[in-house]
């Protein structure tokens, strides 16, 4: 009878943060493009308004791709390393990240109309954002499993 072989949970961990951060900084992005930046949350153009709409979008949209990226890429890893996964759901599961990807860069190539320092800040806190949730939902996959 074969063992199942495993990675080790650190190494797990590792790849699902990589991939959550990368997904959120290119949602970050690409949400850019349509108006829904978290730069709004330090320049609000109605003063009797808090927080505008399209920040609170991306803040939500960020913070989901993070934790769904995070929890399902540990998933994955997880049942990889057994020989679970198809071949045909592997190259799928590449291009569709490639192209995702790729739009952020072409989005990212764009001349911004954010000011910088804003953008600098928005940038981060997609990336802390991203990290902190893909890490609680690959977290929450490796407790399940």
């Amino acid at each position: 009878m074969a063992t199942e072989a495993a990675f080790p949970r650190h190494l797990i961990l590792a790849g699902a943060l990589l991939s959550g951060v990368l997904l959120a900084l290119a949602v970050h992005v690409i949400g850019q493009r349509f108006h829904l930046d978290l730069g709004g949350l330090w320049r609000p153009d109605d003063p009797q308004t808090l927080v505008p709409a399209g920040a609170a979008l991306a803040w939500w949209l960020i913070a989901t791709v993070g934790f769904c990226s995070g929890y399902f890429v540990a998933g994955l890893m997880h049942r990889a390393a057994a020989g679970h996964m198809p071949r045909r759901l592997r190259q799928f599961l590449i291009v569709t990240g490639m192209v995702l990807l790729a739009a952020a860069g072409q989005a990212a190539s764009a001349p911004s109309a954010v000011p910088t320092a804003t953008g600098v800040l928005a940038g981060l806190t997609a990336l802390c954002l991203g990290a902190v949730m893909a890490f609680c939902g690959a977290h929450f996959a490796l407790r399940k499993s």
